[in-house]
């Protein structure tokens, strides 16, 4: 049986004035910052997005996963010694961990990347109502919920938890190839009965999928040089 995962979503902004610098320093952040990655992601999962065109604030997402804590902290403790990270800063972060859903047989105990196009995360927070209602009520509410999300076969969920971890109680997130399957299944959820007990579900983000060397490209518009 699969063990629980501490799941970590880091979403990094570049400062502009780094893309001024020499090419062959930038060429040098990135390797420090790519040689991190391909440490941690050796034995546990890693996935990089670009937000370059799809948020004003962010430009990259690392999504990582690993099975204690301490091993995240420590990888984001060598990231912070890499070049690039002197000109970055992380404006959402986002923690949490798997567990066996309260309403579906389904194992979530893992984050399972399909390796979709795109990513589209947004911390979620339930109303403090919705705890007070009957757990059988809960249970009926939820099953339209899933019913409809069947509706999108194309589109698939990964939830982890983040109650007394982070802000957010749950981290959503949803990978699919079509962008517009993905608005058409968000806007039929909002007429669910599950959806009166939503409280925050903001901000959300559309990540484009793609290895971290492509990804720190994207910063700059030029190639990171030197395979790390």
């Amino acid at each position: 049986m699969p063990e629980r995962q501490f799941v970590k979503y880091t979403f990094l902004k570049v400062d502009p004035a780094w893309r001024r610098l020499d090419a062959e320093e930038r060429a040098i952040h990135k390797r420090e910052f790519l040689a991190a990655c391909e440490d941690f992601s050796s034995e546990r999962l890693l996935r990089a997005f670009s937000l370059v065109g799809t948020r004003g604030d962010a430009d990259l997402l690392l999504l990582t996963q690993a099975t204690n804590l301490e091993r995240i902290h420590e990888f984001h403790v060598v990231l912070s010694q890499s070049g690039l990270m002197g000109w970055a800063e992380t404006p959402y972060s986002f923690l949490a961990m798997t567990k066996p859903s309260e309403y579906s047989d389904e194992s979530r105990l893992e984050v399972r990347p399909q390796h979709s196009k795109y990513l589209f995360v947004y911390p979620f927070v339930k109303t403090r109502e919705w705890y007070g209602v009957d757990p059988k009520e809960r249970w009926r509410i939820m099953q339209e919920h899933i019913r409809v999300g069947k509706e999108y076969p194309d589109v698939d969920l990964n939830t982890s938890y983040s109650f007394g971890l982070d802000d957010q109680e749950f981290v959503v997130a949803f990978e699919g190839d079509e962008p517009a399957v993905f608005l058409d299944l968000v806007q039929r959820l909002r007429t669910t009965e599950s959806s009166l007990f939503t409280k925050r579900d903001t901000p959300t983000f559309t990540c484009i999928a793609m290895s971290v060397e492509r990804a720190l490209n994207a910063l700059d518009g030029a190639t990171v040089g030197v395979t790390a």
